[in-house]
C-alpha cells in the first residue's frame, strides 16, 4: 500500500479518460485499482501508474458482466481494505444512423455505457454503504443533456446513467448515507473512441470541437471526487451545450442537423475490416490520446452546476423584477 492508504477504481482504465484518471490519482500517490477488458493494456497502465507514484492492481473485466465487477469489488477489498473512490468510466460507441444500428449492436453500447455504470455503481455500494462513506464518480457527458445524431446509442445511455444517478442520489440522501455521488459532464475529449468505436459511416470521425486532453479532464474528475458537488459541468462548450438546451432545444436541432454531420464526419476513409472494441478489446491501441493532439487543449475550465443554476435562477428573478417594475412604472405613467 501507498503511504495514504486510500483506493481508487477506475473502469475502462486502459485508455482515454479512464486513464487519465487512474494517472492522476497515481500522481497523489493513490491505490489504484484498474478495471478493463484487455490485459496487455491493463499490464501497460499498471506500469504508468506505478512509475507516477501510485500501487496498481489490476482485474480484467467486462463493465457488462455483473458478476465479474461485484467480484472485482471483493478482491479490491480483499487486499487493500476498503474502496474510497469508485470512477464509473468505460463506454462504447456506435457511429451511424439510427436505422443502421441492428438491435443486437444498440444492446451491447447500451450494456457497456449504461448497465456497465449500473453494475459498477453496484458494486462500489455493497461496499460503501457497509462503511457509510466513499464516493462514487459517474463520468458523463454534455450529450446526457443535449443528444447528437449519428452517436445515438452513446447519447440514449448517457440520458440514462444520469436518470439513474439522480435517482440513487435522492435513495442515498433518505437513508441519510455518508456515500456521495458526482457526475462529470464532459466536453468533446481527445481520445481513442474515435478510432476504436464502432463506425458505419464509411469515413472516420471526429469530436465536435472545442477538443481538450484527458489530463485536463483528469483534473476535474479528480475535483469532483473530493468535493462531491451533485454535478460538474467540464468546459464552456459543455455548460452552452447544456444551457443552450434548455432554453432553445428547437434551435439545437435544426443547428445539429447540418453541424452534427458536417463536423463529425472526415475525409478520409475508414477500411472496410477497421478493428473496433464493441464485443472485443482491440489490443495495441489502449492509449490516452486520441490523434487530436494538435487540436486539443491543455486546460480546461470546470463548474459546479449548482452554483450555475442559482446564478441563472437569480439573474431571471432580477430580469423578472425589472420587467414587472417598467410595468408597474408604465401603467401609472398612463393613469395618470
Amino acid at each position: 500500500m501507498t503511504s495514504a492508504g486510500r483506493v481508487v477504481v477506475v473502469t475502462g482504465a486502459t485508455a482515454g479518460v479512464g486513464r487519465a484518471v487512474a494517472l492522476a490519482f497515481a500522481r497523489r500517490r493513490w491505490n489504484v485499482a484498474l478495471i478493463a477488458r484487455d490485459h496487455d493494456g491493463l499490464e501497460n497502465a499498471r506500469h504508468e501508474v506505478e512509475e507516477a507514484g501510485g500501487a496498481a492492481l489490476t482485474i480484467a473485466a467486462d463493465v457488462a458482466d455483473a458478476d465479474a465487477l461485484f467480484a472485482a469489488a471483493d478482491r479490491i477489498v480483499r487486499e487493500w481494505q476498503g474502496i474510497d473512490v469508485w470512477v464509473n468510466s468505460a463506454i462504447a460507441t456506435i457511429y451511424a444512423p439510427i436505422w443502421d444500428v441492428t438491435p443486437t449492436e444498440f444492446r451491447r453500447a447500451t450494456e457497456v455505457t449504461y448497465l456497465g455504470y449500473v453494475f459498477g455503481t453496484l458494486a462500489a455500494l455493497r461496499h460503501m454503504r457497509r462503511r457509510n462513506s466513499g464516493t462514487i464518480v459517474q463520468v458523463g457527458s454534455a450529450l446526457s443533456y443535449r443528444a447528437i445524431p449519428l452517436q445515438a446509442p452513446y447519447c440514449g445511455a448517457k440520458f440514462a446513467v444520469r436518470g439513474f444517478t439522480d435517482a440513487l442520489r435522492c435513495e442515498l440522501r433518505h437513508e441519510r448515507s455518508g456515500v456521495r455521488v458526482t457526475m462529470v459532464q464532459l466536453p468533446a475529449v481527445n481520445t481513442p473512441q474515435f478510432d476504436w468505436g464502432r463506425n458505419k459511416l464509411g469515413f472516420y470521425t471526429q469530436p465536435l470541437p472545442p477538443i481538450y486532453q484527458p489530463e485536463a479532464i483528469a483534473e476535474a474528475i479528480q475535483w469532483a471526487s473530493r468535493e462531491s458537488p451533485r454535478e460538474v459541468w467540464v468546459g464552456f462548450s459543455s455548460l452552452k451545450a447544456i444551457i443552450g438546451n434548455m432554453i432553445f432545444p428547437g434551435l439545437l436541432d435544426n443547428i445539429l442537423k447540418r453541424r452534427g454531420y458536417r463536423d463529425q464526419i472526415t475525409s478520409k476513409p475508414i477500411p472496410a475490416d477497421a478493428p473496433d472494441n464493441l464485443f472485443a478489446a482491440v489490443s495495441g491501441r489502449h492509449t490516452t490520446h486520441g490523434r487530436f493532439d494538435s487540436q486539443a487543449r491543455a486546460n480546461v475550465s470546470f463548474f459546479n452546476a449548482a452554483s450555475i443554476r442559482i446564478t441563472l435562477a437569480v439573474a431571471a428573478l432580477v430580469i423578472a423584477i425589472s420587467a414587472t417594475v417598467g410595468a408597474a412604472d408604465l401603467f401609472q405613467l398612463i393613469v395618470r
